[in-house]
């Protein structure tokens, strides 16, 4: 661990770091991409494709821009994903900036829709009363463990079994912050629906350093 990594700090500073970490973090990924999350068919699949896209080497504002862009060309069910041309998905990702995965990205979105429709009619919900749904998950093309953390994380508020899900990244924000590091103590540091909003921006801060120095500044002057 990093000497430079800040001791925790309990109390009024932590709370000071939340609220400076959740003004930065606006929204969550979902919403930047202009899904409205709620525990039907059609967000779950938007939320099922961001995953995929964040799961790539690509900046996330890149992989959200490339999701915002292929639900506005209508590909926002599986059956829509599944019926448009392949060429169609790559310009769509291509839109969005997602140039450099783009080809093999839109055969993965067309082959998880086909695998969607297949096995479990379109609706997700079908999948999350499988006996293992994070194995069921990882059936789709494009999302290994790490999409699967990124799809669980996002959708935690409507499937609050998986609630508090804070992945290895989210620690790794925690830890940049001197934040606690167990999922349970950080999700007492925020209200339930700003769960999901705060695990994205412990992502963030894992990914970008000075972002967490940012956070920290903002904290130490409020």
């Amino acid at each position: 661990m990093s000497t430079t990594t800040p001791k925790r700090t309990p109390g009024r500073t932590q709370k000071a770091v939340v609220r400076a970490l959740l003004d930065r973090q606006e929204s969550t990924y979902l919403a930047q991409a202009g899904i409205r999350l709620r525990n039907t068919p059609a967000p779950l699949y938007q939320a099922l494709v961001l995953a995929v896209l964040l799961s790539a080497r690509i900046r996330a504002d890149i992989a959200v821009a490339a999701g915002r862009a292929l639900f506005e060309a209508g590909m926002t069910t599986p059956r829509a994903m599944a019926k448009a041309t392949w060429q169609q998905r790559v310009d769509a990702l291509g839109e969005g900036g997602y140039r450099r995965y783009d080809e093999s990205t839109a055969t993965m979105l067309g082959d998880g829709a086909e695998l969607l429709i297949e096995q479990y009619s379109g609706d997700l919900r079908k999948l999350r009363e499988e006996d293992d749904p994070k194995q069921a998950l990882r059936k789709f093309p494009g999302l290994g463990p790490t999409g699967v953390d990124i799809f669980l994380r996002g959708v935690q508020t409507v499937w609050p079994e998986f609630a508090p899900y804070v992945d290895g990244k989210a620690l790794q924000g925690a830890e940049r912050l001197g934040l606690p590091t167990s999922p349970d103590r950080l999700a007492s540091l925020v209200a339930e629906d700003e769960l999901a909003r705060f695990t994205d921006g412990l992502v963030h801060v894992a990914l970008e350093k000075r972002l967490a120095e940012d956070i920290l500044s903002q904290a130490k002057a409020s």
